[in-house]
Parts: C-alpha cells; sequence; structure tokens
C-alpha cells in the first residue's frame, strides 16, 4: 500500500509539470492573440493624401504589435461611408477612428458609436454633434485665416480672389472659408470676387472654372482648398492662356510624387499651406485611451505656408524622415522574424518538456502496471471461479423462475379455460329462457342483461387467452386466400342491425368487387370486429362509419375504418395500441386490451395498423395488410379455407357492448311525491338502469353518464345524496367529491362512491376526496341501500343542529364548515333585513350569488323549512322580543320588524302565539 501511495504521488508530481508545461504553450499563444481591435473608415482627400495618413498609421502601429487594424475607404461617398461604420460596430471593435465625408450625414452614425460606448477619434474633420472622444486634425479656421494673411501681405496692389471650395456641407470647407474671410479683413486692397465648389475633386474644380472662363480677366489670385483643385485650375489657366499671371494658392503640402510639394517646386502652383494628416497623432491618442492613459481631446496639429522660399527645404526633411520610416520598417520586420524563431523554439522546446514528463510518467505506469498485472491476475483467477459458480447458480434459479413462470402462465390459461365453462353453462340455459316467451314476459329485461353481461365476460375471458397465445406461445397464423371484400361485408352485415337500431350510417367501399388476400380468418376477424364495435360505442346515435378497401399500389390492401364519434387526443392517439391503456376522458371505457390484440394480430400477418384522430371530429383506422403470399413462410400457409358463414356467430361477444336493453317502464309517474332526492352518476348503461329502478321506489332519482353532466345536475336538482362511479368520462368520481365538497352549493351533499377499485390504497383515496363512503363492486344491494338511508338521517340530524340555538366551536370538516358559513351568512342577511317590507327571496339570492332554486333547496337542506318561513319567524322571534324589552308602541314594532299593516302583523303573531301583541305585552307586564 506505500508502494501504491508513493507511485501516486509521483505521478501527480509530473501530472502537474505537464499542466505547467501545456499551460506556457497556452500563454505563447495567448500572446499572439490581439490585445485590442481599431477600426479605422477613411473618405475624404486625394489618393496621395489618403495613403501618407495611412502610411502614418501603420507606421506608429509598427509598435504595438497584436493590434487587429481595420481600414475601409468609402471614396467620398457618405451612405457608403455609414454603412461601414455599421458593420464595424456590429462586428465588435474597441475604437473607432474616422475621417467624415461631410458632417451632418456622418453625425448620426458617430454618436451611435459614442452611446454604445466606444471611444470615437474624429480626424480631420469634426461632425455636427460633440459626442465623440476626442480630435485630430488641423484647425480649418486658422489654416484659411492663415491663407488669408499670406494673400494679403504678399501683394501692396488689388487683389481679386476667386475662392475654389470643398463640398458644400463640409466643415473643413466651412471653416476653411470663414477663416480666409477673416484673414483679408485687414487688407482693404483683398477682395474676395467669387466663390466656385470643386467638391474637393480636380475634375470638378476644373469644369467650374471652364464654366467661369468669361470672368477670370479680372482675377490675379486663386484660393483653392486642396492641392488637387489647385492643380486643376493651374491646368484650365494654361489652356486658357493665362499662364504665370494668376496666383495659385492650395492646401495640403503633401510630400512624395504628385503631392504639394511637387506642385510648388514645379511652379505648377504657387503657395501651399500645409494640412498635417494626423494619422500618427490619432494612433498615439487612440492607445492613450485603450490603456486609460490622459489624452487631450482636441488635438489642433500646426501649419505654415510653403512656397519657392521654403519648398526645398521642406522636401529634404520629408527625405529624411521617409529614411527613417523605413529603416523602423526594416528594423521591425528583422524584429518579428526573430520572434517567430523565438516561437519556434519555444514550441520545440515545450514539445520536449512534454515528451520527457510523459515518457518518465508512461514508464511509470507501465512498471506499475507490471506489478499490479500479478496481483491482479491472481485476483482475477479468484473471481473467475466466484463468477463460475454464480453462473452455475443463476443457470439453476433460471431455469427454476422459468418453470414457475410456465406454471403461472399455465394457470392462467387453465383458469381462463376454466371461466368458459361455467359461463357456456350460463349462456346456455340463458339461451332457452330467452326462447321462452313466458318467462320473457315475466323477468325478460333481467334476463336480457344477465345474457348481455355473459357474453360480455366471455369477450374478456376470449381476449385473455388470444393476448396469453400471442404473447407467451408465439401462435402462428395459419393464412389462406380469401377474398377480402366478402370477409369485411361478412362483418359489416352482423353490425347492421345495431347500427339500424342507433341510427348509425354503416357503409363499405371498395375500388374493386374482388381482392384476394392471404390472411387467417379466425384470428383477423376479431381485428375488424374490435374496429367496428368500438367505432360504433364512439360514434353514438345518428353517427356515421365507413369502411373503405383499397389498393394504392400492387404491393398492399388498405382498409380504412372511419367514424365522426368523440375522437381522441394526441396524447391517447399515441398510446392507444399499449397494452391494458385506457383514456382518461373517453366516453365508454373498455379493458384495454382489444387494440392491443388487434395490433398483434395484424402484425403476425405482416401488416400495420395506424390510428389518425382529431378530438371532436372523429377517428381513422387504416389496417394494411400485403398482397400475394411471399412475406409467408411455409408454417404460416394453409390451403384449407374457412367458412366465413362462421363469422356471425364469433360477433355475438362483441355485440353485447352494443346491446342496449329496453328500459323499465317507470311506474307510479301520478304517485305522491318522494320527500328525498339521489343523483346517481354511472357511465355503464346496465348499472344505472338498474340503480334507477332499485332506488326510484323510495326516493326521486336523477341520472348523469359523465363527469360534466353529473356537474349540471348537481348545481341545478341539488339533491339530497350523491352515488357515483369512480371511473367516469370526463371527470372522476373523485374530482367530482372534491369539487362537490368544496361548493357552497353542493357541500351539504352526502357522496356515495361505488367502484370496482378495491384494494385498501383505492378506500384511503376516495375517502381523502373527501366521500362520505367507499363501497366496492361487487356489492350486496340491501348494504347499499341501508347507508343511503343512514347519510340522508344523519343529514337531517345535522340540519337540526344548524337551525337550533346552540353554537360550537369545535372545527368542522370543510364541507360541514361551508355548510356553518352559508347558515350563518345567510341568518346575517335575514336579520340586517327585518324591517324591510319589501325584503323578498331574491334580494338573498343577488347578494349570496346562487340561484333561486338552489337557495331554496339549500335552505330546505339545511333548516328544514322554506326561507319564507324562516324570515316570518326571524320577524315575530324579534317582536316578541321587543315587546317584552322594550317599551316602542305596537305600530312602532309593526314597522321595525318589517311588515306593512298593523293588522296583519296582528293577525300573524295571535296565529303564532295564540295572543294579540297587546295581550302578550299587558301579560308581560302584569307578570312584571
Amino acid at each position: 500500500m506505500c508502494d501504491r501511495a508513493m507511485f501516486i504521488n509521483f505521478y501527480k508530481i509530473f501530472f502537474i509539470i505537464l499542466l505547467i508545461a501545456l499551460s506556457a504553450v497556452s500563454c505563447n499563444e495567448a500572446k499572439k492573440k490581439s490585445a485590442y481591435t481599431i477600426g479605422f473608415s477613411q473618405c475624404v482627400g486625394s489618393d496621395l493624401w489618403r495613403r501618407t495618413m495611412l502610411e502614418d498609421m501603420k507606421t506608429e502601429l509598427s509598435l504595438h504589435p497584436g493590434v487587429n487594424f481595420i481600414y475601409t475607404d468609402a471614396e467620398n461617398n457618405s451612405d457608403k461611408q455609414i454603412s461601414q461604420v455599421s458593420k464595424m460596430l456590429q462586428d465588435g471593435i474597441d475604437l473607432l477612428i474616422i475621417s467624415p465625408n461631410e458632417a451632418q450625414p456622418l453625425t448620426p452614425v458617430v454618436e451611435e458609436a459614442y452611446n454604445k460606448g466606444v471611444p470615437v477619434i474624429v480626424i480631420d474633420r469634426k461632425t455636427s454633434s460633440s459626442l465623440y472622444t476626442a480630435y485630430v486634425g488641423a484647425d480649418n479656421y486658422e489654416l484659411g485665416k492663415m491663407a488669408g494673411q499670406y494673400v494679403g501681405s504678399t501683394s501692396k496692389e488689388q487683389v481679386n480672389v476667386l475662392e475654389i471650395t470643398g463640398l458644400p456641407r463640409s466643415s473643413a470647407a466651412i471653416e476653411r472659408d470663414h477663416g480666409f474671410m477673416d484673414g483679408i479683413k485687414k487688407f482693404p486692397n483683398v477682395q474676395v470676387k467669387a466663390k466656385i465648389y470643386g467638391d474637393w475633386l480636380k475634375e470638378k474644380a476644373e469644369s467650374e472654372l471652364l464654366n467661369f472662363k468669361d470672368k477670370l480677366p479680372e482675377i490675379n489670385t486663386i484660393f483653392a482648398h486642396n492641392d488637387r483643385m489647385a492643380s486643376g485650375s493651374r491646368e484650365v489657366l494654361r489652356k486658357l492662356n493665362y499662364p504665370g499671371k494668376i496666383k495659385v494658392i492650395g492646401v495640403d503640402a503633401l510630400p512624395g510624387s504628385g503631392g504639394g510639394l511637387q506642385m510648388i517646386d514645379s511652379k505648377t502652383i504657387d503657395a501651399s499651406l500645409l494640412y498635417p494628416t494626423g494619422g500618427k497623432e490619432a494612433i498615439v491618442t487612440a492607445f492613450h485611451i485603450l490603456n486609460r492613459e490622459p489624452f487631450s481631446r482636441e488635438n489642433i496639429l500646426q501649419s505654415l505656408v510653403i512656397d519657392s522660399t521654403n519648398v526645398q527645404l521642406m522636401k529634404m526633411q520629408w527625405s529624411k524622415i521617409n529614411s527613417q520610416q523605413s529603416d523602423i520598417v526594416k528594423q521591425r520586420s528583422l524584429l518579428e522574424e526573430q520572434q517567430s524563431v523565438y516561437r519556434s523554439q519555444q514550441i520545440v522546446l515545450n514539445i520536449i518538456v512534454i515528451s520527457l514528463v510523459l515518457a518518465i510518467v508512461f514508464g511509470g505506469l507501465a512498471f506499475y502496471s507490471l506489478v499490479e498485472n500479478r496481483k491482479i491476475n491472481k485476483s482475477l483467477e479468484a473471481k473467475n471461479n466466484e463468477i463460475l459458480l454464480q453462473r452455475n447458480q443463476l443457470i439453476e434459479m433460471s431455469a427454476k423462475a422459468e418453470a414457475a413462470t410456465e406454471a403461472r402462465l399455465n394457470f392462467f390459461t387453465n383458469v381462463s379455460h376454466e371461466f368458459r365453462t361455467p359461463l357456456t353453462l350460463m349462456l346456455s340455459p340463458l339461451q332457452d329462457m330467452l326462447n321462452d316467451k313466458k318467462t320473457m314476459a315475466l323477468t325478460g329485461r333481467n334476463i336480457t342483461m344477465v345474457n348481455q353481461n355473459a357474453y360480455r365476460l366471455l369477450k374478456l375471458v376470449n381476449q385473455l387467452i388470444d393476448y396469453r397465445k400471442i404473447e407467451f406461445d408465439k401462435q402462428t397464423i395459419k393464412a389462406s386466400e380469401n377474398d377480402l371484400v366478402a370477409f369485411i361485408k361478412e362483418i359489416r352485415d352482423s353490425f347492421h342491425v345495431y347500427a339500424q337500431k342507433l341510427n348509425i350510417q354503416l357503409s363499405v367501399s371498395t375500388t374493386e368487387k374482388q381482392i384476394n388476400v392471404w390472411f387467417d380468418v379466425n384470428m383477423l376477424d376479431k381485428v375488424f370486429f374490435n374496429l367496428i364495435s368500438n367505432a360504433i360505442k364512439f360514434c353514438g346515435e345518428n353517427g356515421k362509419i365507413k369502411i373503405n378497401i383499397h389498393k394504392e399500389d400492387n404491393n398492399y390492401v388498405y382498409i380504412d375504418v372511419e367514424d365522426n364519434g368523440v375522437g381522441m387526443s394526441p396524447e391517447d392517439t399515441s398510446l392507444i395500441f399499449n397494452q391494458f391503456y385506457q383514456a382518461n376522458n373517453a366516453p365508454v371505457t373498455g379493458s384495454g386490451i382489444g387494440l392491443s390484440l388487434s395490433k398483434e394480430i395484424v402484425l403476425f400477418h405482416h401488416g400495420h395498423i395506424e390510428v389518425k384522430s382529431q378530438k371532436w371530429e372523429g377517428t381513422t383506422f387504416t389496417v394494411s395488410l400485403p398482397l400475394g403470399d411471399q412475406h409467408l413462410g411455409p408454417m404460416e400457409k394453409t390451403f384449407y379455407k374457412n367458412d366465413l358463414s362462421d363469422i356471425k356467430e364469433g360477433a355475438k361477444i362483441y355485440q353485447a357492448d352494443l346491446e342496449r336493453v329496453a328500459p323499465e317502464d317507470k311506474k307510479d309517474v301520478f304517485g305522491p311525491p318522494k320527500e328525498f332526492s339521489i343523483l346517481i352518476i354511472e357511465d355503464n348503461p346496465d348499472m344505472l338502469e338498474y340503480l334507477e329502478n332499485k332506488f326510484s321506489e323510495r326516493y326521486e332519482v336523477f341520472t348523469a353518464t359523465n363527469g360534466n353532466m353529473a356537474i349540471t345536475k348537481a348545481y341545478e336538482k341539488v339533491p339530497d345524496l350523491i352515488l357515483s362511479d369512480v371511473v367516469l368520462p370526463g371527470y372522476s368520481g373523485k374530482e367530482l367529491s372534491e369539487k362537490f365538497k368544496s361548493d357552497i352549493r353542493t357541500s351539504h351533499i352526502p357522496i356515495i362512491l361505488l367502484t370496482a377499485q378495491g384494494s385498501i390504497e383505492h378506500q384511503i383515496s376516495g375517502i381523502q376526496s373527501m366521500a362520505d363512503l367507499y363501497i366496492t363492486k361487487p356489492f350486496n344491494f340491501d348494504y347499499l341501500m341501508v347507508n343511503v338511508q343512514n347519510l340522508i338521517r344523519n343529514r337531517v340530524i345535522l340540519r337540526e343542529h344548524f337551525i337550533s340555538d346552540i353554537s360550537t366551536t369545535e372545527r368542522l370538516p370543510l364541507s360541514k364548515s361551508l355548510d356553518k358559513k352559508f347558515v350563518n351568512d345567510f341568518a346575517g342577511i335575514v336579520e340586517q333585513n327585518l324591517s324591510n317590507d319589501k325584503f323578498n327571496v331574491d334580494d338573498i339570492c343577488k347578494i349570496i350569488g346562487i340561484s333561486r332554486i338552489q337557495l331554496y333547496r339549500k335552505v330546505k337542506a339545511l333548516l328544514g323549512c322554506s326561507i319564507t318561513d324562516y324570515i316570518l319567524n326571524r320577524r315575530l322571534k324579534k317582536a316578541k322580543y321587543l315587546l317584552n324589552n322594550e317599551s316602542f308602541t305596537i305600530s312602532e314594532i309593526t314597522y321595525m320588524v318589517g311588515f306593512s299593516n298593523p293588522n296583519y302583523f296582528s293577525t300573524v303573531f295571535k296565529g303564532k302565539y295564540g295572543v294579540t301583541p297587546s295581550e302578550f305585552k299587558k301579560n308581560n307586564v302584569n307578570q312584571g
């Protein structure tokens, strides 16, 4: 154990070393990732000016490796620049540098970036808003003013100026114009004769100047807002033979080929004002902002006038700067090469370290595995012997379990077969009785009911036996070639009478008169017996059932059984073929075996069964069977053909659920009214009819076949007792019990749950739903009757409690608490309105919120008297109290207790107490 612990610690140390090495590689890779993303949107200026600015930025960025620099050029198009900036913001940048084409159109997108928290550096030209982080560029106003002062200071004679401006809405053009005009103010000999818009473009300036050629003779100086427009002006002047007579001044003074410095040196223009690009300064400011270092918000770049006197000096300085920048680029390239070599060496070193660590770890593991292998082999040998022993035991236990399972299945089969003997002994005498007219005249209805339920029991037994054969005995089919159309029509005919009784249209349609299919008649008939009987049950009266037989190809024949019944929910549709599944809210309950058995039989025929259903619109079952006999094995075929006449006999057990026993004629229609009423909730028609006939001898009986109907009947009739099955369509009996006991309109009604669910868990659950009694089926009717009588009798006793003057502080169950609250509320409403002679039953209904009939039955059930009698008795009791204890006159008391006439009050009082109010008061005074 000690050696093993030492090895584990050793392994942990090397694992940590491995992690450190991997972390080093990750750190080196992380260094390669960009620290910041800077977006630069350029739009204005000549190609040379834009190129110069970009080179200045890249030179400065070379000092900050790892930066992701995004550059876009809008080519003097404001809409394009807005789109480019929006995409940068969408992609995600840490800082935006923008040289806006025009002030007003670019202002919204710059404000959007600023409001999103992205720092914005405006370079060269400002927007119309102050929402930016920093500005880098020359002061265009000062630059224009400097140009004006230069023009005025270079000549004592009259100077007539033509000004060629940039874009009309450009802030640079506007500021340069204002500065120029202010600069010439102190020179009276200088006048601006005209202004034309060159829009910063050489071609545009040339075009506008040609349009102005008629007025050129009076011009001796041209001030263009950039060198490109100034160069274009000189070319136009040369074409018009004005060389050297007109002085041309520009702005930018860019170095390099085609720049302003070259133009001055070649006498193309006479002077130019230096306009720094600001590229370097923008990058410096950007890193101050990103690194959260101090920075200046307004970075104004200095300018000067360059003419023939200093142009050579400026060219020399620029050449020197270019040379230094080239050196920086070369050094930067060498540095990157060295870094690349360093990274390669670092990777190789990391690989060597990792390999070494892995070699040591794997060597240790190999040694450890060798030692452990020897131990494991010994352990495995011992475990192998143990497993062999356990396997032998499992084989023995499996054989015993298989024998026990077989014994249980045999018992199950034998018992099911044994059911058939007593059922046969029941059905045969019953058939004799049904054929005996005398017997039928006396007890025909009961015999029919017994016969019908005996067939139902036989159907369940047959289904259980078939299920056992298919599930466990792996029964095979004995298929023969038969006419499927005739087979389906024969089954249809066996249900035709029952469909007619319910006014159901049961039809068969087919594309062909005869379709030969290989199937087992004695098995497949159960499928269509089940589908058609279910369709009739769920379709109800006046429904439609269509059976359609068709071939869509030469491989399968399809049989659709379609009804327009209640349909099923998607949840029920997905589970309907599961064994013993029953839909919770189905209007008709079954055993849950039929459809599962049908699916297995169809699968035995190598076919398929599917269902499509929509709630309240109907259901379609589709059975597909393969054509020909290639799909059948030799053991699945027989050449003996079954007689289709046997189908009607086999259909009898499925017709039992469709047979409707004629209801017994109600007697004593004009007999005396029953004192108490019962609501019976049962979905089985025979059981409902049986209970209704039995209880109607003593009670007024109301019936309901599902949960929703029961709720309506209970609220409408307010019976004295509710007798309900548990498994019901809609709401279950337990749900109904909870609902009735929690509603003030029905909380006083005793509830008996009558069900086949007899386990102790079901009984506890039923009582927890606030039912008063839980009785399991089969039941003794006399026992049920006694319990009904006791519950109604106890309700009468409880009513006496409510109408007594005795109050209790004991905690009552929920339903009894609701009854107590109802009585208290009712009594309080009456007491508050005793003096109101217009007070009536409708006023109480409005206050409590229930109907007149519900209020009447609730009060009758709880207080044992009518509402009018209760109000009258309370008024007389109060009048009696006032006569005893107060000094009011008879007339005053009359109106205080809600009587509108003293004579009527006196008559009613005497009828109740045997004396008039005056005599009652006089007797009490004499006794006092």
